[in-house]
């Protein structure tokens, strides 16, 4: 059994086997949960062991920081087959998200030595100002299931590189990628208690993280509903909180588009990582020019996916997550029906040589933007295709949400590119790419719904991760 690590130490608790989402016989492994008591001593160990964490050298936190990216990368194959026997990502997609954190851990490595201070000439004479950048201090860290080695990693590794200390929560459904990523940094060279694993249920582990005084700041990404949970605790406890929650990302395809760029585009934001990103593209919005052209062509494409066991050289869409994951792209299928959209293709548990969960991608053609199946995240390879008359209308449409994470536009059009990048309520823009797939290297995070606090990856990581101080010296 895998245990939590708790003040460097690792420790038992009651054991919960984890099962592949492609072959549901297959056991990845047995892992404790935390009950409050260690989740609490993981808190006390972050405690006591930030304060000389926070006065390292950036050479050591640059150190360990980059130990961990190293060894990342060098076992990303083997890392990404677990993550994709566990998780249900293609093993390619499994490998890519490995290297990807390896990475944000080097990046964050490199951060740590980066000059965070700057100094300014007071408006009184003999007066030099100092801004320098502290520690939060004790930071939980609650991650979700969908990457479960990329969205740790750029949690974690700016909070070391800034000298805070972890209580790291992974979700339930992929303890062997946190177990894993958890066994490095225990080699990385960090104090005993400056990162800490505790694995369980949010109701247990995730809570006592939000209740406990000694935690200074709450990463959160995950749902809309448990996210506004998060911020009530946190706005009750008069702390920082980040949160990352989803989204309903519009795709926009104008009549001078590219069409086959814009159906891969489509196909790859849509249905690619089993649509199970919050940057999928679920609202396709088309206009009337060319929406036969495009509904046709894109169907044909979905049908064409290889939908199969995720460790399979042939397979595209690997399985959903979880038999709960399952029955929600199905009722989904069925209220879409129900609201009047019309299935083109796709929407079916489907039967393989193992038992998994696998589900055919679908699309849904004629839809308007008041149906649930256009308002509510789904989270599955359910793509609902929008016509909207002109340009102007389909922006009206892509912005008609409660969130606001990605949004996308396929268009050889310079003059409508450069407005839709105005104009697009959302933190992210892609002109001619998928919604889907972001750099390590640079902010990510939405407006409206999608997010709260400061942005996540990148330079911009140390602003929610770091407090700042002003020092006046009178020479």
């Amino acid at each position: 059994m895998k245990r939590n690590l708790v003040g460097g130490e690792w420790v038992a608790g009651d054991g919960h086997e984890n099962r592949n989402p492609s072959d549901i016989s297959d056991v990845v492994g047995i892992y404790a949960h935390a009950d409050v008591q260690t989740t609490e001593a993981a808190i006390v160990a972050a405690q006591r062991a930030q304060g000389d964490w926070a006065h390292a050298t950036v050479q050591r936190r640059f150190d360990a920081l980059d130990f961990i990216g190293s060894e990342l990368l060098r076992r990303k194959d083997e890392l990404g087959a677990l993550l994709s026997r566990e998780e249900g990502k293609t093993l390619p997609e499994g490998i890519a998200e490995v290297a990807r954190a390896g990475y944000i851990f080097k990046f964050h490595a490199h951060q740590a030595i980066a000059p965070q201070g700057e100094l300014a000439s007071s408006v009184r004479p003999g007066i030099q100002v100092e801004v320098t950048r502290e520690p939060v201090g004790v930071i939980g860290i609650i991650a979700p299931w969908n990457f479960p080695m990329a969205i740790p990693a750029w949690k974690i590794a700016p909070a070391l590189a800034h000298g805070n200390s972890v209580v790291f929560k992974p979700a339930e459904a992929v303890p062997g990628c946190a177990w894993a990523l958890a066994e490095i940094i225990s080699r990385s060279g960090l104090p005993a208690g400056v990162f800490n694993l505790a694995m369980g249920s949010g109701t247990v582990v995730g809570q006592t993280l939000l209740n406990d005084s000694r935690v200074s700041a709450i990463s959160f990404t995950g749902s809309a509903t448990t996210g506004r949970n998060v911020a009530r605790a946190a706005a009750h406890r008069m702390v920082p909180v980040q949160l990352e929650m989803g989204g309903k990302n519009p795709m926009v395809v104008l009549d001078d588009a590219d069409l086959e760029l814009a159906v891969e585009c489509a196909i790859q934001s849509a249905f690619y990582s089993t649509g199970q990103r919050c940057t999928a593209a679920s609202r396709i919005i088309v206009t009337r020019g060319v929406y036969a052209r495009f509904r046709d062509r894109l169907v044909d494409r979905a049908r064409e996916l290889r939908v199969g066991h995720a460790l399979a050289a042939d397979t595209q869409i690997g399985p959903v997550v979880d038999a709960r994951q399952l029955d929600q792209d199905l009722r989904y299928i069925d209220i879409g029906k129900s609201e009047g959209a019309s299935l083109a293709c796709g929407g079916e548990r489907l039967v393989k040589d193992t038992d998994g969960y696998f589900f055919s991608p679908a699309v849904f053609v004629d839809c308007n933007n008041r149906m649930r199946i256009a308002r509510e995240e789904i989270f599955g390879p359910i793509a609902a295709l929008i016509p909207a008359a002109d340009y102007e209308e389909a922006l009206s449409i892509a912005n008609d949400t409660p969130f606001g994470l990605s949004s996308g536009i396929c268009t050889t059009s310079l003059r409508h590119a450069k407005h839709f990048q105005r104009h697009a309520q959302a933190g992210m823009v892609m002109v001619n790419a998928p919604t889907a797939g972001v750099d390590y290297h640079v902010p990510f995070g939405g407006t409206k719904g999608s997010s709260l606090g400061g942005r996540e990856q990148g330079t911009l990581a140390k602003d929610f991760y770091t407090k700042v101080k002003t020092t006046y010296v009178c020479a």
